[in-house]
């Protein structure tokens, strides 16, 4: 039996579009009820985790882009921690 998709996401993290996708693999294939009890709980174990990361990297984003704020030329500057 070949390794299954899902365990790959714990070699190395996946990047944010990537993440969206693998729920919205989980979430049809719970939808469709065609999983046993067993993989529907592992499924969903998975997206829990998977959801909790994007939500990080989503919370990162929105904080640096609180962050933000354009110079006197109107280019993007980035605060400093001790800045704000």
């Amino acid at each position: 039996m070949g390794t299954k998709k899902h365990l790959t996401l714990k070699e190395s993290p996946p990047n944010f579009e990537h993440s969206m996708k693998r729920l919205e693999e989980i979430v049809e294939k719970l939808e469709s009820g065609s999983v046993s009890l067993d993989n529907a709980m592992e499924l969903y174990e998975e997206g829990v985790k998977i959801s909790k990361q994007c939500l990080e990297k989503l919370t990162q984003a929105e904080l640096k882009l609180k962050k933000l704020s354009k110079d006197v030329n109107g280019n993007l500057e980035l605060f400093k921690e001790n800045e704000e």
